[in-house]
């Protein structure tokens, strides 16, 4: 237990982010990062170690799992009132304030949000998760070679983004 804690707090932060890029709520996300910790505590799902994926790949490939079947569950039942009050206070209230304590990488972070799901996903665990196309890849269930072309597109993408929001793109080492 003590090591599931350890791990909790090392990767906890950067899975929200990563969920709520996907979900785009930020108490689902939460809920789907512990229903992720849960899959490791329960061992219904279990990390063999690998000399081209890392235990933080295979961890981000089931926050990705657990979040695609949220939402495929989420889309057979209707929007209600609630939720859209919910979703509401959330747009208050930008978990990426609270989770990313550098203001150029909320910056970027914002700009990430206006790019396609799979630009969004590519990058994000590129420049906040330091990950390698190899371990992307792994991740996101594609070759290195589209994980390459996402990112090339995703940063091109970006790019206008950050000038449309008055940004210098060379401050952004890409």
């Amino acid at each position: 237990m003590d090591a599931l804690g350890i791990l909790f707090e090392k990767y906890k932060d950067g899975l929200i982010l990563f969920i709520y890029g996907i979900v785009g709520d930020s108490k689902d996300a939460e809920e789907l990062m512990m229903d992720t910790f849960a899959v490791l505590a329960s061992g219904t799902a279990r990390y063999t170690e690998k000399k081209e994926a890392s235990f933080k790949t295979w961890l981000f490939a089931v926050a990705k799992n657990q979040a695609r079947h949220f939402l495929r569950k989420k889309s057979k039942y209707p929007v209600t009132e609630v939720d859209i009050e919910r979703d509401l206070k959330d747009l208050e209230e930008h978990p990426e304030s609270l989770l990313v304590q550098d203001e150029a990488k909320v910056e970027l972070y914002k700009a990430m949000e206006e790019l396609n799901d799979e630009y969004r996903q590519v990058l994000y665990l590129m420049y906040f998760e330091e990950l390698k196309p190899e371990q992307i890849s792994r991740i996101l269930k594609k070759t290195v070679k589209q994980t390459y072309n996402l990112a090339a597109r995703g940063k091109t993408a970006l790019r206008k983004v950050l000038e449309r929001m008055g940004s210098s793109w060379n401050t952004w080492d890409m």
